[in-house]
Formats: structure tokens, sequence, C-alpha cells
């Protein structure tokens, strides 16, 4: 049986990683993504992985974009809350909208994507939810007040969703990235990736986006039944705990 896998943020960054490992695994993925059309386009054009459009911080658009995933390739087994956005400022200049934009897409998104698809995997006591935290969830950053947060409370909702889920075949764990060379990591002026990020990564170099997606991978795994609950940090030594 192929299961099929649904990754939030999936065309671009560490989502179309985690997509096409998935897919490399054998599932049947869709990825969601927000606005970037011709991103989207592209990334099926290449990888065969249908693309699907809709805003997670929007529920009503959560339940009609799942809907139609799930009309053209079956329930969803697999869902990977990816998607996320930034909007960094010092908080005492950080906006309402800022902070609203942040926790709406970061953090309500996981209500937003798993409530649509909880009850069918309760009902067929199987399925894998993997919640993309990050590094500053773990222990704060400067300037990122909503998006720590927010990704602080990714790490809260799989803890406590763990154990509603754990009697009926149901896992869910968070990863927590570190400095992943992104596109937005990529932008970062070289002086200051040089200066200011890598001396504090003892592994000494960025992380790939694949180096999460193979976590992905793992976790979704059938063999992974006996972790739930779990964060797995994946930073390069940056943040122990």
């Amino acid at each position: 049986m192929t299961r099929v896998a649904l990754v939030t943020g999936g065309s671009r960054g560490i989502g179309a990683a985690i997509s096409k490992a998935l897919q490399a695994a054998g599932y049947r993925v869709a990825a969601n993504y927000a606005g970037n059309d011709e991103a989207a386009a592209a990334f099926t054009k290449e990888t065969g992985i249908p693309t699907y459009k809709w805003d997670v911080s929007d529920f009503d658009a959560c339940a009609a974009g799942i809907a139609r995933v799930e009309a053209d390739l079956g329930p969803v087994e697999v869902l990977v809350n990816n998607a996320g956005i930034t909007r960094d400022s010092m908080f005492h200049r950080m906006t309402k909208d800022q902070w609203n934009a942040v926790i709406n897409t970061n953090l309500n998104s996981l209500f937003n994507m798993t409530r649509p698809v909880w009850e069918g995997m309760r009902a067929r006591k199987f399925g894998r939810v993997i919640c993309i935290s990050s590094i500053n969830g773990q222990k704060g950053q400067m300037g990122q007040a909503n998006y720590s947060a927010a990704k602080a409370g990714d790490v809260g909702f799989v803890k406590a969703l763990a154990q509603e889920g754990a009697r009926v075949g149901i896992t869910v764990n968070a990863i927590c990235p570190g400095y992943i060379a992104t596109e937005m990591v990529k932008a970062v002026p070289q002086d200051v990736l040089e200066k200011s990020i890598l001396p504090h990564i003892p592994v000494g170099r960025l992380g790939e986006p694949e180096e999460i997606a193979r976590a992905v991978v793992f976790l979704a795994a059938d063999e992974a039944g006996f972790i739930t609950g779990s964060t797995l940090s994946a930073n390069g030594g940056q943040y122990m705990v």
C-alpha cells in the first residue's frame, strides 16, 4: 500500500527537499504552497509532485485544500507541517500585524492542518504528524519574539497531541532545524555568515535541506511507531538539549 503524504510549504526550500525525499521513499506526495505560482509550477514539472495552493493560516481553506488532495490521491496518512514565515523586528518596534502574521502561519496552521486529517487517522489507526519547528523555538532569538513563540508552541503542540494519538497508532513529532542552506539563509552577507553564524555551529557549516528531509522520512516510516512526542534537533551542535 502506498501511503499519501502532504507537505505544507512543500515546493520550495526545506519543504521541497522533504517532498522529494518522501517521493523517493515511495510515498504519494502532495505539496501545498502559499503564493509563488511560478515556483510551484516549476517544482511540479521537475518532480511530477502535484502542488495545491491555499493559505495555511485559514482553517476553511485548509479543510477544502485537504479535501482536494484526498479526492485526488487518497487519505492523508503523513502530514508534514512545514510552512512558515518570518516578520523579524525588535519587540519594541514589532507591530500587531507582524505578530499575528507569524503566529497565524507558523502556529495556528498546526491546528488548521492537523484537525481535518486527525479523525481519519484515528479511524484508520495510523498516522504520522511531523512539525518543523526551529532551533529558535528552543533557545529563543533576539528580534524574533513572534517566530520563537510560534516555534516553541509547535513543540508544546507535539508533546500534547502525541499523548492523544499514541493509543490509536498516530505519532506526532517535531524537528528543530538550525541554520540550513536555503535561499533565505544564503542571502545573508558572506561576512555575516563567516563571522557571526558559522563560528557558533560546532560542525562548521550550514545544514542542507536534504538532511532535514532524511529525518522526516525516518519519522514518517511505519517502523517509527515507537517514537512519538519527540523533538529531534538538527543544528550541527549549535544548541544541545
